[in-house]
């Protein structure tokens, strides 16, 4: 496996970066990739204590928490002032999304622009589409729009459904199969691009230490393989050692499934789902930016250890001394 290089590493050393939406999975990863590359964070966030975690991470000095919220233009101007590059990673399918992801991207994005930065980096979404029946894609393309008419030199980035060992998606399937010897699929046949977290974490990185060679540009970022929903359930379920039965069910049942109040898929996400989460090669991938994506299977068996039988106590057992 190819080692992703740090290119414009030294140019993010003492810089001021800004984290929109910074306290959340995706912002945590992106922390730990512009730290170990010396820039200075502002974690921006409803709720930045949910980043504290990062504090053992930072130099004294190197780390700020900021109170910021996305709906108020007066908030993003204050949060943004002084900053010498910019990353909005706000994504949310609760509230006003076409505000949240959209219209605020845009403020971000002006701002940005008048306090004289030199990079923003804007992360959108493979599903982001001004079309779609979904309005999480719709709120999205909104926001590239915006963020393009704001500050033309932007680098957006469009990655797949996001993976990690602490990511909402692999443990919550994980979570069902642990429990339940028999599970229906939505979309089995949907096919996905699952992209892992620290590569998304390192083309954040390498866009914003080389504006000039990546500003202006869209890049679509997915993992190195396709899987269809029905493979991710069955690699879940084999990393975990357990024999488990799948129904694949079909559109019209886990649509109306997905419409009820408290499922773990709301409508937007099924709707997206279904559609698939590939790159459509219209533009740029990963590979462009420096970053070789690592695959699923690389690290699937040993995050799927908790949810086995007897947790890392599962395997060969040795007799005693």
């Amino acid at each position: 496996m190819a080692v992703n290089k740090l290119q414009g590493g030294k140019n993010l050393d003492g810089k001021l970066v800004v984290l929109m939406g910074g306290s959340g999975f995706v912002g945590t990863h992106v922390a730990q990739a512009l730290l170990e590359r010396g820039a200075r964070l502002r974690i921006a966030a409803r709720h930045p204590e949910q980043a504290f975690k990062l504090k053992p991470l930072a130099n004294l000095g190197q780390l700020q928490f900021v109170r910021c919220d996305a709906t108020n233009e007066q908030s993003i101007v204050r949060t943004i002032d002084g900053a010498d590059t910019v990353v909005n990673l706000i994504g949310s399918f609760d509230g006003d999304l076409m505000q949240l992801m959209g219209e605020a991207a845009g403020v971000m994005a002006r701002a940005a622009t008048e306090t004289g930065t030199s990079a923003f980096v804007q992360i959108s979404a493979i599903a982001a589409n001004a079309d779609s029946e979904a309005e999480y894609s719709r709120a999205k393309a909104l926001g590239e729009k915006l963020v393009r008419q704001q500050f033309p030199a932007a680098t957006i980035l469009r990655p797949s459904i996001i993976f990690g060992e602490d990511d909402n998606f692999l443990n919550m399937f994980g979570g069902l199969i642990r429990n339940f010897p028999v599970l229906p699929v939505f979309a089995p046949d949907a096919e996905l691009q699952l992209l892992y977290v620290d590569d998304l974490a390192e083309a954040v990185a390498n866009a914003l230490g080389a504006p000039g060679k990546y500003g202006g540009k869209t890049y679509e970022l997915g993992g190195p393989e396709k899987l269809t929903m029905l493979e991710i359930n069955r690699r879940i379920a084999d990393a975990q050692g357990r024999k488990r039965a799948f129904i694949e069910m079909p559109d019209t049942v886990s649509g109306m499934f997905a419409a009820l109040p408290g499922t773990p898929m709301d409508t937007d996400q099924w709707t997206m789902l279904r559609q698939g989460n590939v790159v459509s090669g219209e533009f740029s991938g990963i590979e462009k930016l420096g970053i070789t994506p690592r695959p699923l299977g690389l690290f699937l068996d040993r995050w799927m250890t908790r949810y086995q039988k007897r947790g890392r106590f599962t395997g060969k057992q040795y007799e005693p001394v």
